[in-house]
């Protein structure tokens, strides 16, 4: 995927393996939800809504909201894998007080689903309407809960071991031995590193 400024949805990273995760992954390099064409294009590419819903009634207004969700999962998950991390933060918000926020956000409710028969008789999801920014950021602040709450995939919380990649992910391979949140991108950095280390040595 390329790591560029994001104007397309394959220039979007989704491998954290939650939509929570998704989101924090869009502050690296830089800033990914830069305009509202990039969050549309996040939002179909993270599943938050099924293929194919239409989304031009999304506006800028929607930004300021999912930068803020995004920073507060992004504290609560640097909590959990670095405990203390945010009271060393400063100017950041008590630990007590993020949480009520996302869980103030994820009160709202979710989009509703809805199946719908296409021409060939199979059923296909569909949103029963177009979806709003309030409920759509609900289903991003359930899925943060939901994993902060399962000791489980709590436990599976990694940070990439590639130099300056901030990026978590969901450790679920064999042996929870994945190191990077991409073998292509950061993992193959690591290689070629570990070459040209070799090569100097030579």
């Amino acid at each position: 995927m390329a790591l560029g400024t994001a104007t397309a949805p394959y220039e979007l990273r989704f491998g954290a393996g939650r939509i929570c995760l998704d989101l924090l992954a869009t502050t690296h390099p830089g800033e990914r939800l830069g305009s509202v064409e990039v969050l549309r294009a996040w939002i179909a590419g993270s599943g938050l809504v099924p293929p194919g819903t239409p989304l031009a009634h999304a506006d800028p207004s929607w930004l300021p909201g999912f930068r803020e969700l995004r920073e507060l999962v992004g504290q609560l998950v640097q909590e959990w894998l670095h405990p203390g991390a945010l009271l060393q933060s400063v100017g950041a918000p008590s630990y007590d007080r993020t949480l009520v926020r996302v869980n103030d956000i994820a009160r709202t409710a979710p989009p509703a689903p809805r199946a719908v028969r296409t021409h060939d008789g199979l059923l296909v999801r569909e949103l029963d309407a177009p979806p709003g920014a309030a409920a759509l950021l609900a289903v991003v602040a359930r899925d943060a809960v939901e994993l902060l709450t399962d000791p489980v995939a709590r436990a599976c919380l990694r940070q990439c071991a590639g130099d300056n990649c901030p990026i978590v992910y969901l450790d679920t391979s064999r042996g929870h031995r994945r190191r990077w949140c991409s073998s292509e991108v950061c993992g193959n950095r690591e290689r070629v590193a570990r070459h040209r280390r070799r090569a100097a040595r030579v």
